[in-house]
């Protein structure tokens, strides 16, 4: 699986970082997860779990009130 979309609106911490995590471990090494949240908390939370897992935050933007984040797996 070479990308994935999680819609993760509505969801408030710490389901955004638990669906992540279960959805980039299906993606191959380089493969890009896509991520849409409405709860704040998830800019520091994603930048956390990039850090702590080793994957990578290509982006994250905040249109309205979605934050847009794009993470490569790494390991």
């Amino acid at each position: 699986m070479p990308n994935a979309f999680l819609d993760a609106k509505g969801l408030n911490c710490p389901l955004p970082i638990l669906r992540a995590k279960k959805a980039i471990q299906a993606l191959d090494i380089g493969g890009l997860l896509d991520i849409q949240a409405t709860d704040p908390g998830a800019v520091k939370d994603f930048a956390a779990f990039c850090r702590s897992t080793g994957n990578e935050l290509l982006s994250s933007v905040q249109e309205g009130n979605v934050y847009k984040f794009t993470i490569k797996r790494v390991k």
